[in-house]
C-alpha cells in the first residue's frame, strides 16, 4: 500500500532537512570504473620498491656508471590524464601483460633516453643533447638492451604477486598516438625517477585497473604470505646495511636487591653483602636488552663471558630477587 504524503508532511521534511548541518558533497565520475582498494595500491608500491632496488644494480652494471632510482608515486587516474602528463616527443612502448588480457604502457623521458644512448655508444652521457627531437629508428634498436633489463627486473618483482610476462608490442614517440585504452579508462600509474650523473628523467608505467582487479585474489593470498618472509637477496641487503652499525654489549651480574625503605635506613657502619653464586649464569645485554646467557671465564689475564644460551635465563633480568640482600650493622 502506497502512502501519499500531505503538504504539511512534505513541508516538515524539508524543514528538518534545512536544520541539519551541511555535509560535504563529493563529486562522483560515473565514467570511471570503481577504484581499486588502497591496500592493493600499497602492495603495488611494495612490488615496485623491489623493482627499483633490482634496477639500480642492473643498470649500474649495464651502463658502467653510478645511478640512483627512486619510486616517486603510485596513483590511479584515467588513461587520458596519464598521457597528458607525458612529454612529447618521448619514448613510449606498449607492454603485453600475458597471461592477462590488456596492455600496459612504459615511458622513458627524453632527458633520460639520450644520455643513456650516449653511454651505450661509449660516451660519458654528459654531452648536451636536444630533448625536443624524436628518437630515430636506429636509436630505438639501441634501446633494446635497456628495455630487456627493465622488463626482466619488472617480471622478477611481480613474481611476488603473480607471474606476468611483460613484452614490448610496439614503440612510439608521440604519447597521443598510442591508443591502447579509452581515455576515460582507469589505470594505475607508477612514477619512477632515474638520476644518472647530472641527467634526471622519469620512467612512467601504467597498467589497466581492470587487470589489477583481476589479480586481487593473488594479492590477498600470495602477497600477504610472501611479504612476511624476506627473500635471501633482501636479507643480504639488510645485513650489508647493518654490518657497519654498532651495539653496546654489557655483561651484568645482577645480584640481590633491597627495598627503598632499607636503602634510606642505611647509615655508617652497615654492611651490605652482594653474594653472586658461581653457578648462577651471567646476563649479557645488547643495547640494554637481555639477549644472551653465559658464564664468567678466564682468557689469559682477562675475564670473559662464555655464551651458553641465546635469550635471558628464566627468572633473570627482574628488578627484584626473593633471595634478598642484607643490610646489617658491621
Amino acid at each position: 500500500m502506497i502512502k501519499q504524503l500531505s503538504q504539511q508532511e512534505i513541508d516538515a521534511a524539508f524543514q528538518n532537512n534545512k536544520q541539519k548541518p551541511d555535509t560535504p558533497i563529493v563529486k562522483f565520475d560515473f565514467r570511471r570504473p570503481d577504484r581499486i582498494p588502497k591496500s592493493q595500491i600499497r602492495a603495488i608500491h611494495l612490488v615496485h620498491d623491489t623493482f627499483v632496488r633490482n634496477l639500480v644494480s642492473s643498470l649500474s652494471v649495464y651502463l658502467r656508471s653510478y645511478l640512483t632510482v627512486n619510486q616517486v608515486s603510485v596513483e590511479q587516474l584515467s588513461y587520458g590524464e596519464f598521457l597528458d602528463g607525458l612529454p612529447s616527443p618521448t619514448c613510449i612502448v606498449s607492454l603485453g601483460l600475458s597471461p592477462y588480457d590488456g596492455s600496459g604502457t612504459l615511458e622513458l623521458n627524453p632527458t633520460l633516453v639520450f644520455p643513456i644512448l650516449e653511454m651505450v655508444l661509449g660516451g660519458s652521457g654528459q654531452s648536451p643533447v636536444s630533448s625536443r627531437r624524436e628518437i630515430t629508428e636506429i636509436e630505438q634498436k639501441l634501446l633494446d638492451g635497456l628495455f630487456r633489463i627493465i622488463l626482466h627486473d619488472l617480471r622478477e618483482a611481480w613474481k611476488a604477486v603473480t607471474a606476468v610476462d611483460f613484452t614490448i608490442e610496439s614503440m612510439e614517440t608521440d604519447p597521443q598516438s598510442l591508443h591502447l585504452l579509452a581515455t576515460n579508462e582507469a589505470v594505475v600509474s607508477i612514477g619512477i625517477e632515474v638520476r644518472i650523473g647530472d641527467a634526471v628523467g622519469m620512467m612512467n608505467i601504467a597498467m589497466p585497473s581492470i587487470v589489477i582487479k583481476m589479480m586481487r585474489q593473488k594479492f590477498d593470498q600470495q602477497w600477504s604470505v610472501r611479504k612476511s618472509r624476506a627473500s635471501e637477496a633482501e636479507q643480504s641487503r639488510m645485513l650489508r646495511v647493518l654490518r657497519h652499525g654498532s651495539a653496546a654489549l654489557e655483561a651484568r651480574m645482577e645480584g640481590p636487591t633491597i627495598t627503598v625503605r632499607d636503602l634510606l635506613d642505611l647509615c655508617e657502619g652497615h654492611l651490605l653483602t652482594f653474594d653472586y653464586p658461581v653457578e648462577r649464569p651471567v646476563e649479557l645485554l645488547v643495547n640494554g636488552a637481555h639477549k644472551f646467557t653465559g658464564q664468567v671465564v678466564s682468557t689469559g689475564k682477562k675475564r670473559a663471558c662464555l655464551l651458553e644460551k641465546i635469550g635471558p635465563c628464566p627468572g633473570q633480568g627482574r628488578m627484584s630477587d626473593d633471595s634478598g640482600g642484607s643490610a646489617s650493622p658491621g
